[in-house]
């Protein structure tokens, strides 16, 4: 799913040909609670009301890019291609880390200092929606209907809240299954598994090979760790209506999932790190200590940087008895209803949008949203692409609610006692069910 400090200034002109002092006036305060600069006034005559009126205006665009990858191609490739190719337009680029974004954009926008663009998980979409932040781009947008019609379905259903698109899809993506080679020979596994009997029994060998080593590991009980094994099980957090969770979240169904992490938590096959100590999975991974994890597009060039040598196999999440169910990933770009800039963050959000930029994501492991880039032969010949095209055909996005942030911490802190042995697994879902069932009205 990954610095900056952060300054927002805006440059209004107010000139009348009658007045030799041009004044200019900052923004108020970013979230970083930094001190706006000052623009210097100039008391210069020459300046014609045409040469201040060119004056690029400056857009901010908040996202959670990986430092490392993304973001630098986003701000060395991206923004300076498409400042040469609009220069009207500036972009402000600001990199906030995935587990400050939330907080600090409520925080913005209560401030009135939100950015004029981001790029957020398409799960927060129906709840900045649902307080008015976002700005229908149905609106903004005068050919939206026909616009739209360019992005998968699935990826543009996201941005969909009370009928209207208050975002666009910006990128998609799913976990599968990567599995260590080295680990695999070592204790005799020919293949990935492919059921959640054949996950078992790779476990109990994987043991085999030493007390600290493991065969999966994750970094959570968060929704985007646990709800791949509740669906893969025929489980669920709510009923297709989104009305009530009792009888879906502490079902059976339901119960063997919790009941099958548990078991592997208790039995040492999974790592410790799942019950909310944190673990550095991908070290684990490159060094030959956990012999499985769920991980997405991104995970090729960026963990092939860090262990370039190290060989490991991709597949399918493996199935139980509601098939192989993997969960929809990805970001949405959405446009806040304060800026002032609709227009110029509408240029910047057509340029990530379309098919060129689209193809050139590919390279940092963002996989396009539009009809026509999964079409293009640079998907089709991708090394590693295929596999999770494969997996998207079955996997579900997280539950579209605007108290979503509400219901998935009610999830981890049951998930969390439920695996640290605190409460049994049908006990802690019937106390999930009791919390989460009240959020789910929205009169």
């Amino acid at each position: 799913m990954k610095k900056r400090s952060y300054l927002f200034v805006a440059l209004s002109a107010i000139i009348a040909l009658s007045m030799l002092l041009a004044a200019c006036s900052p923004t108020a305060p970013s979230v970083s609670e930094q001190e706006p600069q000052q623009p210097t006034q100039s008391n210069d005559s020459s300046l014609s009301s045409v040469e201040e009126a060119e004056t690029p205006v400056t857009i901010s665009f908040w996202h959670a890019y990986n430092a490392d990858v993304e973001a630098v191609y986003l701000e060395e490739t991206l923004i300076p291609e498409f400042e040469a190719a609009n220069p009207d337009v500036k972009v402000e680029s600001v990199l906030v880390p995935y587990d400050q974004f939330r907080r600090k954009l409520l925080i913005a926008l209560s401030g009135g200092t939100a950015p004029d663009l981001a790029r957020v998980d398409i799960i927060w979409v129906p709840e900045l929606a649902d307080q008015g932040a976002l700005a229908n781009l149905e609106e903004v947008i005068p050919d939206f209907a026909t616009y739209s019609e360019q992005f998968l379905p699935g990826p543009l259903s996201t941005n969909l809240y009370n009928g209207k698109h208050y975002g666009l899809p910006l990128d998609t993506n799913t976990r599968v299954m990567v599995y260590n080679k080295d680990m695999f020979a070592a204790a005799g596994i020919e293949k990935a598994p492919e059921t959640m009997a054949e996950f078992l029994n790779a476990c109990e060998k994987i043991k085999t090979l030493g007390d600290d080593k493991y065969c999966f590991a994750d970094g959570g009980t968060y929704a985007w760790a646990v709800n791949p094994w509740i669906w893969s099980f025929g489980g669920d957090v709510t009923d297709e209506s989104i009305s009530t969770s009792s009888g879906v979240f502490n079902g059976a169904n339901t119960v063997a999932a919790y009941q099958f992490l548990k078991d592997n938590i208790d039995n040492g096959y999974m790592h410790p790190g799942m019950l909310g100590g944190g673990v550095d999975s991908w070290g684990g991974f490159g060094t030959d200590q956990i012999a499985m994890l769920l991980e997405g597009p991104w995970f090729p060039p960026l963990f092939g940087g860090q262990f370039p040598d190290k060989e490991y196999g991709m597949a399918l999440m493996p199935a139980g008895d509601g098939s192989s169910v993997s969960v929809v990933g990805g970001e949405d770009i959405v446009m806040f209803q304060q800026s002032d800039k609709k227009d110029a963050a509408t240029k910047f959000m057509k340029y990530l949008l379309s098919e060129e930029t689209q193809l050139k994501l590919v390279s940092v492991g963002q996989m396009p949203v539009l009809k026509s880039a999964v079409e293009s032969d640079t998907i089709k010949n991708h090394e590693f692409f295929g596999i999770f095209l494969e997996q998207l055909t079955t996997a579900k996005a997280r539950t579209p609610h605007p108290r979503w942030s509400k219901i998935e911490e009610i999830m981890t802190n049951t998930g969390s006692a439920i695996l640290n042995g605190e409460v049994s697994v049908k006990a802690g879902l019937d106390d999930a069910v009791s919390q989460i069932d009240p959020l789910l009205p929205l009169e």
